[in-house]
């Protein structure tokens, strides 16, 4: 994910048995508590299609306007784009 002012956040999926936050909801976190403000752009690369594309509402929270969010294969291969 990429914040207002061009800084990068990377993260993953962490599942515990208490507790459970996806990636791009857990890249937002710590971009909030970086002090951005909104979000430009985000990428999901994932083994398998996730069903929602956002889990939670994190991305759509920050994303303001709404932004395009790229799904990839583990090769790198944008297999679809969603919009918060």
């Amino acid at each position: 994910m990429r914040d207002q002012d061009g800084r990068t956040y990377a993260a993953s999926t962490v599942s515990l048995p208490s507790v459970h936050v996806d990636a791009l909801d857990l890249a937002v976190a710590m971009a909030v508590s970086s002090g951005a403000k909104g979000i430009e752009a985000a990428a999901f690369v994932a083994e398998r299609n996730p069903e929602p594309i956002v889990g939670g509402t994190a991305v759509r929270d920050l994303s303001g306007h709404g932004i395009n969010i790229y799904i990839a294969d583990p090769t790198g291969e944008v297999v679809r784009v969603g919009t918060t």
